[in-house]
């Protein structure tokens, strides 16, 4: 048996769908507040100052911290049935259709939150590793479930899922820093293969 991991963001959609549900949710008006209010730690980001767990941890903090889930998770499914196809690279929803045709698993393993890609994966029928909201209530705390999955997170969610040993070839595909390690890890890794 084989395996495919797909990165997300930037892999398969052109763009990044953490910032488009993000504006889809509170609006273009409280998206740029946020954005101004934001852009000296994102610049520390950039400049590797602070790293992306922790830039990550304040954004979901600013926009989601205190949203009644089961609202929002009602707006990620319509977000995810309606317009994230627009985002989807032809080349990369190919790709991942070869690997299903052959009988392989395929998996997403995405930072981004698993509110509006579970929708997709499932109407696509893949299998979803990702980050996770902390709820407390039904109200988000604005923290993630367990830590945000990117970098070597990636591959220790994966390795919790899935005994790599039962599977005879392991593909992987990502675009970013964020993948290094999930690409370590396969047989055959391909990185930005869909630009």
């Amino acid at each position: 048996m084989k395996i495919a991991f797909f990165d997300f963001d930037g892999t398969i959609t052109k763009e990044d769908s953490t910032i488009k549900f993000i504006r889809y949710l509170v609006g273009d008006a409280k998206f740029l507040i946020g954005l101004l209010v934001l852009f000296p730690l994102m610049i520390l980001y950039k400049v590797k100052i602070i790293n992306n767990n922790i830039i990550k941890q304040i954004i979901i903090t600013y926009y989601f911290k205190g949203k009644d889930f089961e609202d929002t998770k009602n707006k990620a499914e319509y977000f995810s049935l309606n317009k994230l196809n627009s985002l989807i690279r032809k080349k990369a929803l190919e790709k991942i259709s070869w690997h299903k045709e052959k009988g392989h698993i395929v998996v997403i393993v995405s930072a981004s939150l698993d509110l509006w890609l579970r929708p997709w994966c499932q109407e696509n029928d893949i299998n979803l590793i990702s980050t996770m909201l902390e709820t407390d209530n039904q109200i988000i705390t604005g923290k993630t479930y367990k830590e945000n999955c990117y970098g070597a997170e990636k591959v220790k969610r994966i390795q919790e899922q899935y005994n790599l040993a039962d599977y005879s070839y392991i593909y992987a595909y990502g675009n970013s820093r964020g993948d290094y390690e999930m690409l370590g890890i396969a047989d055959e890794g391909h990185y930005k293969p869909f630009t």
